[in-house]
């Protein structure tokens, strides 16, 4: 048995989720354009950087859903999900999922986004488990803040060990496990897993993957 796990943004997609909900929210007129745009870029350009305080963004990103029905936010996800998400679902993505799905390997999206965003396209991609950052909820609506611990960094270890737990299985129950990443903020799991690849990766990572002897391929065509 393999494990297959998969970072989301600019890895499986050719582009941010994350980053484009928010340009989303602003398109629609949900979210103000002159404050939230300049404080969109910051945060993502923060993420590239490194420098990133995930709780800071957490409540940046996560506060616009407690302000509309879930009704009202399932509505624009389809549209979001339509417009912005599957042209960024390349070809080359969706063969390589399958290629790990048709091996019968155990395989999931690991990523910092919140699983409101990123439900629907694990879904589209048909991969069956998710392990993303959770926005808290309380009789159904959200609360804009996050639950349990943020799957950034070292917290996407700690998030696929409980996960596996769940699961009664742990990283000893496979003989192989892969990890999929773009950015030099997943080295941490990069670096856990016997088969790590840089995909499309940025340039602090290709380095590192470069040193390491690690696979780099591109997802974009």
């Amino acid at each position: 048995m393999e494990l297959a796990l998969f970072d989301l943004d600019n890895t499986l997609l050719a582009g941010d989720s994350d980053f484009e909900w928010a340009q989303y929210l602003i398109s629609r007129g949900v979210l103000d354009k002159e404050v939230y745009e300049a404080r969109n870029q910051q945060f993502f350009d923060q993420y590239k950087a490194g420098t990133l305080d995930i709780f800071e963004f957490l409540d940046f990103q996560l506060k616009p859903l407690a302000r509309h029905s879930r009704q009202q936010l399932d509505a624009w996800h389809r549209e979001f999900m339509e417009t912005r998400i599957q042209p960024m679902m390349t070809d080359a993505a969706r063969t390589l999922v399958n290629q790990h799905l048709s091996a019968g390997s155990v395989v999931a999206i690991v990523t910092a986004t919140n699983s409101f965003v990123t439900g629907p396209i694990a879904r589209a991609f048909g991969i069956p488990h998710l392990i993303a950052t959770i926005p808290a909820q309380e009789n159904g609506a959200f609360t804009g803040q996050p639950r349990g611990i943020p799957a950034f960094k070292t917290g996407k270890i700690e998030r696929v060990d409980a996960w596996l737990e769940s699961l009664g299985l742990c990283w000893g129950s496979f003989a192989r496990s892969w990890f999929y990443s773009d950015s030099h903020n997943d080295l941490p799991l990069l670096g856990k897993v016997s088969n790590p690849v840089a995909v499309d990766p940025d340039d602090t990572l290709r380095a590192h993957a470069e040193s390491q002897g690690w696979p780099v391929i591109s997802l974009r065509g």
